[in-house]
């Protein structure tokens, strides 16, 4: 079926609409980051850069490090974003734009967030590595999709017990790729918000409508493990990227303790040693 220039939008030059690329210009693994100026952080350590495209706060670097094609690419912040940029990246491999349907061979890319993140237990040190083995979305992006889970009853009960007006959906990551940061790295079940204060439990001027949530979250048991930081994309990255046959992994330095109400003293350099670790694992 052809899908029409009004749903997948195309340049002349035959580029995805947003990210400004052709094709071409992305590898099949590929680093995602929120902030735009991270990308050039990463990118600092490739042997050679390829492309260079600037869209808005979609920035992509491509280039290679060790004989292996890296893209890294910023999403800007939330789950809104990660949907747009997934959607793309997973066009620019599995459609054919010329002809505007879907190849008959499906591509899977191997993609790695690196963020920061806010953890909610006490034990877990500050400037720690974490991989989320599973992710909590506690917004409504999942709503639009039709969507088969396997944790459906836990969704359910989270909506419950959190008073949502809608049901909160639970996503993993890629086992292969978390199976390569499951020696360090803390692991455990990552909440994704849409917002930075009150989703995220934060009363800064105006009353929050469930005061007890952040609570209710790190005392709760999932079917994945326990609920370990909040963030603002990965539960949309590991569900996107399942529907879309996608191997997506996200990896957070944990920059603030909720639980002890402590700040790192030096997440730069935490973010640093994370941007390290993880291309010396995947190169």
């Amino acid at each position: 079926m052809r899908i029409p220039e009004s749903e997948l939008i195309i340049s002349p030059e035959g580029r995805i609409y947003h990210l400004n690329l052709h094709p071409e210009m992305i590898a099949q693994t590929i680093i995602v980051v929120g902030d735009p100026e991270r990308v050039p952080k990463i990118s600092a350590y490739f042997d050679k850069i390829h492309f260079q495209v600037n869209s808005r706060e979609l920035v992509t670097h491509t280039g290679e490090i060790g004989g292996k094609e890296i893209s890294v690419v910023s999403s800007g912040m939330g789950t809104d974003n990660v949907e747009l940029l997934i959607t793309e990246l997973d066009a620019l491999v599995n459609i054919d734009f010329e002809t505007r349907t879907i190849k008959n061979e499906h591509t899977s890319l191997d993609i790695y967030r690196i963020g920061t993140s806010g953890c909610m237990q006490e034990d877990i040190p500050l400037d720690a590595f974490l991989a989320s083995k599973g992710a909590i979305g506690l917004d409504s992006l999942m709503e639009f999709y039709e969507r088969d889970s396997e944790f459906e009853e836990f969704e359910s009960r989270l909506k419950n017990e959190l008073g949502f007006n809608f049901k909160p959906y639970v996503s993993k990551p890629s086992e292969r790729l978390l199976a390569k940061f499951d020696d360090t790295f803390y692991q455990g079940v990552t909440v994704t918000s849409p917002g930075f204060y009150a989703p995220q439990g934060r009363a800064v001027r105006l009353p929050l409508s469930n005061p007890k949530m952040v609570d209710q979250l790190a005392a709760m048991e999932t079917p994945l493990g326990r609920v370990t930081n909040f963030e603002m994309e990965t539960a949309a990255y590991y569900a996107l990227c399942s529907m879309l046959g996608h191997n997506m992994l996200s990896l957070n330095v944990l920059i603030a303790n909720r639980a002890r109400q402590e700040f790192s003293k030096n997440h730069e350099g935490a973010v640093e040693g994370l941007i390290k670790e993880t291309l010396n694992r995947i190169v």
